[in-house]
Parts: C-alpha cells; sequence; structure tokens
C-alpha cells in the first residue's frame, strides 16, 4: 500500500481582512491559524509514515508572500524530509510561480511543479510506486483548460494528478482552469488530488471507479463563510492504482462558525439574550476544545424585533457575549451580529381586512391552492427558461422547483411583501 496526505489551499499568512478584533492576543492567535494548521499537517504525514505529502496550490494568500511565510513553509517540509517523506506542490492563482520572490534552497525530497506538466515517481527507489502528474499556475490568470496538458498514464503504474482547477464550474469560485469531471476520468488516472474549491467534498468516490475526485478544502477556515471542520485527506492506494475511502482529517486550531436564531416566540430581550448564550455554548462542543469566531444572524417574527432595532442594542449584546465567552481559553469570539427580523403579525386578521393587503394574501392563497396557478407564475417568472437554458440546465436539471417548493417560493415572497407593506405602528 502507498499512502498520502492530500492538502490544499494552506493560504499561509491569511491576513484575517475585514476581522474586528479588539484585544492583540485574539488578533495574533488569528493570524497563526494557517501557520498551525500547516504544523499539524506535518505532524500528521509523520505520525501515519505516509509516502508523501501533495499540496494541490494556493500555498500562499498572496501572490507576492512575506519571507517569513515562505520560510516557515520550507522549514516544514525540510522537516519532513528529515523523515524520509518526500513532498509534491503545485501552485494556483493565489501563488503562482511569478510570485515566489525569495531564492531559497529546497530539500531534494521536494518537488515544485513548473508551468508544463510531468510527472515525477511517489517513491524515487520503487519503479512500481505511483506517478505523480501535476502542473503550477505560471501567472495568477490561468482560464484555459489545462487538463488535455497532462501526459498520458503509464499503463504499468498507477497515476495521481495534482491541480488547482474549478471543475464543473463552480460558482463560488473564480473560473481559473475550468474542467469537468469527464475531462479528468478521460485521462486514465486513478486518483485526482484536487484545489481551489475550499468545501471539502468527494466528486468520485472508490464506487465510483477509477478515478477518484477530491477536494480537501482549504486546511484552516479563514472567515464566517467557512465554517465547520476543516483539514486534510489521508489516501491509501495499491499497487494497482485502487484506492482505499479516503479518511478526513480534522486539523484546523480555530474553528468558525454562523450561528442563526429566531425570534419566534420569545417574548422579551432576556430570552434572546438566554438564547444566545446557549447557542454559542452549543457552537463551543461542537468546536471541539478549539477557539471559535462566530457570527449571529437573528431572524424570525416577535415582539423583540422593536427592541433589535434600538440604536446600540446589537452592539450592547455583542460586547455581553465577549464579555463572556471571549476571554476564557478556548476562546469564543464574536465578530458581527447581523438582524433580518419583522414585526408580528396576525396573519387572519389582515387576509379579513379590506384593503391592498388583504387582496394581496388573497391572491397568494388562490395560487399556492392551485399547481395550475403556480406553473403560471413560474412560467411569468422566466424559471424554465432560466433551468432549460442550454448552459444552466446541466447544472439545475436536477433541482427544478416542484409544486411544494414553488409554493416555498411564494411563502418566502409573502413575508418580504408584508415586511414591506404592514406598518408597524398601525398594527
Amino acid at each position: 500500500m502507498y499512502r498520502f496526505v492530500h492538502a490544499a489551499d494552506l493560504h499561509l499568512d491569511s491576513p484575517f481582512r475585514g476581522m474586528l478584533v479588539d484585544t492583540p492576543n485574539h488578533a495574533e492567535r488569528l493570524r497563526r491559524a494557517t501557520f498551525e494548521t500547516f504544523d499539524r499537517i506535518v505532524d500528521l504525514c509523520i505520525d501515519e509514515a505516509v509516502d508523501g505529502l501533495l499540496v494541490a496550490g494556493d500555498v500562499f494568500d498572496s501572490a507576492e508572500p512575506e519571507l517569513g511565510a515562505e520560510l516557515k513553509f520550507r522549514d516544514g517540509l525540510i522537516r519532513l524530509a528529515e523523515h524520509g517523506i518526500r513532498s509534491f506542490v503545485c501552485h494556483g492563482n493565489h501563488d503562482p510561480l511569478d510570485g515566489w520572490r525569495a531564492g531559497l534552497d529546497w530539500p531534494a525530497e521536494v518537488h515544485r511543479f513548473g508551468a508544463v506538466p510531468e510527472g515525477v515517481p511517489l517513491n524515487e527507489n520503487d519503479d512500481t510506486s505511483p506517478l505523480i502528474f501535476g502542473v503550477s499556475y505560471p501567472t495568477r490568470d490561468v482560464r484555459e483548460n489545462l487538463v488535455p496538458l497532462f501526459p498520458s498514464r503509464d499503463s504499468n503504474r498507477p497515476a495521481i494528478g495534482l491541480l488547482h482547477a474549478n471543475v464543473g464550474s463552480n460558482p463560488e469560485h473564480g473560473s481559473y482552469a475550468p474542467c469537468t469531471i469527464d475531462d479528468l476520468v478521460r485521462t486514465g488516472y486513478d486518483y485526482w488530488a484536487l484545489g481551489h474549491v475550499h468545501t471539502r467534498v468527494i466528486l468520485r468516490g472508490p464506487d465510483d471507479g477509477a478515478p477518484v475526485i477530491v477536494y480537501p478544502g482549504n486546511a484552516q477556515g479563514r472567515h464566517p463563510n467557512e465554517t465547520g471542520p476543516r483539514g486534510v485527506y489521508l489516501v491509501e492506494m495499491d499497487h494497482n492504482g485502487v484506492v482505499a475511502e479516503p479518511q478526513f482529517k480534522t486539523l484546523d486550531v480555530i474553528r468558525w462558525e454562523s450561528i442563526q436564531l429566531t425570534i419566534d416566540g420569545m417574548d422579551d430581550e432576556q430570552d434572546l439574550i438566554d438564547a444566545l448564550e446557549g447557542e454559542v455554548r452549543a457552537a463551543q462542543d461542537s468546536a471541539e476544545n478549539r477557539p471559535l469566531v462566530y457570527r449571529i444572524q437573528i431572524e424570525g417574527r416577535g415582539s423583540v424585533h422593536t427592541a433589535l432595532g434600538h440604536k446600540g442594542f446589537l452592539i450592547d449584546i455583542q460586547e455581553k457575549l465577549n464579555d463572556q465567552f471571549a476571554n476564557r481559553s478556548p476562546f469564543a469570539l464574536c465578530v458581527s451580529i447581523i438582524a433580518a427580523t419583522a414585526i408580528s403579525i396576525n396573519r387572519e386578521e389582515l387576509a379579513q381586512g379590506g384593503d391592498f393587503v388583504a387582496d394581496l394574501l388573497a391572491l397568494i392563497d388562490s395560487v399556492q391552492a392551485n399547481p395550475s396557478e403556480l406553473q403560471k407564475l413560474a412560467d411569468e417568472a422566466g424559471l424554465p427558461a432560466l433551468y432549460g437554458h442550454n448552459r444552466a440546465r446541466r447544472y439545475l436539471a436536477d433541482s427544478t422547483p416542484d409544486d411544494t417548493k414553488l409554493a416555498s417560493l411564494v411563502s418566502d415572497a409573502e413575508r418580504l411583501l408584508l415586511n414591506g407593506l404592514v406598518d408597524e405602528e398601525a398594527l
């Protein structure tokens, strides 16, 4: 068996822009987080005695990394080399080849791929070990499909592809080196170690046949949209290229979360405070004894909405939570609270009125009760054209809204309309 760790998107020395950190201790801990996570990756490789570490691009957060960041990365790879573990690194849009300024010496056990795809052995002393085929971005903006440039595999040896790319045109990430799953399958490789998408996902697992195609996600979350456990995959492959189920290893040192809370059913501000404290404690429990950085989204309808609108109320709540949780070890730091609440309404009373709102609610009830009216509304909104578009349908074909989903969308529209039409002072 051959074993390797698949990592990507380390973003070393990420500046955590936009963080409102009140204390130097928190700021410094956040700044060190990506480096500490990289140390954990190195420790994992050594503890598991793997054959190699594969890093699929975006080692650094900046195209012109600081010397200190390059030294810390190089030193980690030296530590691996001292244990006989090889490293294979390709560069992506954040760390293209033309951005690495420092002329550092790298261990012989480190292979940094260039701008032309090539194959190198996982183990130089084993003629049957897998070949790793990789390529780096020469500059930041690589918009063409790089997969057709990869060499054909040697049928006598397993093949691993190492690439920083947007597979399947993921709309949440830049369209760098775009390609499709079919492109990767046609190479005949056994495993594709991908980078660029920050949410871990196995696009093709071992049960789907070769190749297994994996994004490990970024190893350390860097903002509230990168929530939940982060880490790397530990992969085993036999001499025939058969891959076992990749094992996800959680290695992040700081956990990010987004807490959502509804004010429905709350009577007063104390209910809100109690609920928020409970949510923070639950998030801490889920963070597995890690420091927690979180934001709060408050939604729903109720009497607490009025208090949330008072000047300084949300800031006071944030300061209270941070006074209670941010100075603990491990800490839990609230970086923002957003309220998207509304007044409590009696829909039945509004529907019985003689005004425009009553007519609107009657129309909504009529549409939701009649599938043909729902479909007519969908047609008028242009949904068939959207979901049937020749470029969009391949991604949206399985998510075309049925009658239940359409009715739910109408309910969402009703809530938005009532928020704008119903005057709080008139209730």
